[in-house]
């Protein structure tokens, strides 16, 4: 079983602003700032939620219903729920750390750093995608390289190259963000020789657990045609009461979450 996306960046894996308000800058904001923000979005402070995954490669296609909780950047707790033989296959971060839960083999798995970009599930996303072991304001050297309309549409087009410390694999990110509420549309990865490799496509925006946010993220490998990974939000809720010991690896064991 691959281990990847860290299964769901994205998600599987932080999101946005608050709710329905657009902020408004005196200038025009930083590409730190819109970062920054999207680094956010999905999380909070932290975040329950549940989304649908499905799957299509070349040899076959699956479907996953998965139950997610998360506390700023340093815990996470990704659990299977559907279908029965899958249930309580269940990743966890904690600060610097990742494990796997598969409850078949009744047995906890420690996922090193260099496997980070690797796949969750055989998903498209990466285990850093849906836990999010890096973020976009720290890890890369940002600028926005495009201000203007596409498609009828204010966006800015921010390009990010990696710091040279960042334990990052991507050697370039460009992203598309709509200019009137900083949510993301598209986003484009690039290999360390400048070869595109992927991209992300944010879709269905609308306000979920309070706030304004793409419910449904699809992720296209360029090399690997018709395949896709899709992610669509079911619920979720932000800034709920969740202690650090929730994330441990008694929990990370428990069907019941």
């Amino acid at each position: 079983m691959k281990i990847k996306a860290a299964l769901l960046i994205f998600a599987l894996t932080g999101i946005l602003l608050s709710p329905c308000v657009s902020p408004s800058y005196s200038t025009e904001p930083s590409a730190k700032e819109i970062l920054d923000k999207i680094d956010k979005l999905w999380r909070g402070e932290s975040s329950i939620g549940t989304y649908a995954m499905k799957i299509k490669t070349a040899h076959w296609e699956r479907k996953l219903q998965i139950k997610n909780w998360t506390k700023g950047l340093d815990y996470t707790l990704i659990r299977i729920e559907y279908p029965k033989k899958e249930k309580g296959v269940a990743t966890l971060k904690v600060e610097n750390n990742l494990w796997n839960y598969l409850p078949k083999i009744k047995r906890v798995i420690k996922v090193p750093s260099s496997l980070m970009m690797g796949s969750w599930m055989g998903s498209h996303f990466t285990n850093d995608d849906l836990v999010k072991e890096s973020t976009l304001a720290d890890d890369y050297y940002n600028e926005i390289t495009f201000n203007g309309e596409r498609d009828g549409q204010g966006v800015y087009e921010i390009t990010l190259t990696p710091k040279e410390e960042a334990a990052v694999v991507w050697g370039k990110i460009v992203m598309l963000v709509r200019k009137k509420d900083f949510i993301p549309l598209y986003q484009e990865f690039f290999d360390e020789q400048a070869k595109p490799v992927r991209k992300m496509v944010l879709q269905d925006v609308k306000k979920m657990g309070g706030r304004l946010l793409p419910t449904k993220l699809t992720v296209v490998p360029y090399d690997k045609p018709g395949e896709f990974t899709e992610v669509i939000y079911v619920e979720i809720a932000f800034d709920m009461e969740i202690a650090d010991s929730f994330f441990s690896l008694r929990n990370l064991k428990q069907p019941g979450g």
